[in-house]
């Protein structure tokens, strides 16, 4: 087995953490929040689009004159652009070591298509700058204190002080928008919050507890879980605005049981081959699990989910 362990999430693998990203920000409105996906990356052609050089340089230009950022560094990472106001070479390690890891490994298993736009990341370094920015910058007033996506921005706007969980989670959404539009929330913030915790095994990008877990626990426990039927029709007003934290962890571990299972990614197959068909991916779960009676199976699942230890040690083996 061989184990890259990120920088950026070294000092979190031990113990759980309390970064509770992915929630809808109040910069997304409520109308957004009923299309979780971004209409205009969904809207665009399915053709990979290959930028070139010439169209970051366009890109940039057009956002310096537009704001003024002499203290920011720009690091063109197809296809985004980070922008952040740390030192110029830790805005290009995160550049290197945090966005362009996290997109060759989604791209490795699950998203083939590209984005039709080049998207911004904005790295801002502190709460003071994150705050601020995001006022002037944006008009916004964030409402969580880790990060958030901005649709009508183009924008990943990230508190980097606070780590890098929250940016992980959100790159998965704009390249679930490109590849699959229509992606129920279940799965959309499922797959997204299990990569907010997370390292790189056998060349995969691999998720681990988090905290999301004890809360889960609590709430088998408490026999407070949807049925799965229930949680993947869910539209997106039921599920962000209906105890949307169980919602989200349910999901989580749903994923989480197909990754250590070594289903996930067969799942993301078959459930994008056959969603006209299958738009809540219920049948799909089926085939890939082997089990017709899924209520049955979420027994199983409640078992397993208890089961699963709140802290863990990484294991490596030498070649």
């Amino acid at each position: 087995m061989s184990f890259r362990l990120p920088i950026f999430i070294a000092s979190l693998l031990l113990t759980t953490t309390s970064n509770q990203c992915g929630l809808p920000s109040k910069s997304v409105s409520l109308a957004q929040q009923l299309k979780p996906r971004d209409a205009a990356l969904a809207s665009h052609t399915a053709a990979a689009v290959d930028f070139t050089a010439a169209d970051f340089e366009q890109h940039i230009a057009h956002l310096k004159k537009q704001f003024t950022l002499n203290e920011f560094t720009f690091v063109v990472q197809s296809p985004f652009v980070v922008i952040g106001d740390e030192p110029a070479a830790t805005v290009r390690q995160r550049a290197a070591e945090t966005v362009k890891w996290t997109i060759d490994l989604l791209r490795k298993d699950y998203f083939k298509k590209n984005l039709p736009l080049i998207l911004n990341i904005w790295l801002f370094k502190d709460t003071d700058s994150y705050q601020r920015h995001a006022r002037q910058l944006f008009n916004d007033e964030p409402d969580t204190p880790y990060g958030y996506y901005s649709s009508a921005n183009r924008a990943l706007v990230m508190n980097i002080e606070t780590g890098s969980g929250t940016l992980v989670h959100e790159l998965v959404h704009p390249f679930m928008d490109a590849n699959f539009p229509a992606c129920p929330p279940w799965f959309n913030e499922g797959l997204a919050s299990l990569y907010e915790q997370s390292g790189e095994v056998d060349g995969h990008l691999h998720g681990y507890p988090n905290w999301r877990l004890p809360a889960l626990k609590l709430a088998i426990k408490a026999s407070a879980v949807p049925s799965f039927k229930s949680l993947m029709e869910m539209n997106a007003e039921a599920f962000y605005r209906q105890d949307k934290g169980t919602n989200y962890a349910q999901s989580r571990y749903l994923c989480y049981y197909l990754q250590e299972r070594g289903l996930l990614a067969e799942f993301y197959s078959v459930f994008t081959a056959n969603q006209s068909t299958d738009p809540t991916g219920y049948l799909s779960l089926q085939k890939v699990l082997g089990e017709s009676d899924l209520p049955a199976f979420q027994k199983k699942w409640e078992k397993f989910v208890l089961d699963i230890k709140e802290g863990f040690t990484v294991r490596t083996t030498s070649n």
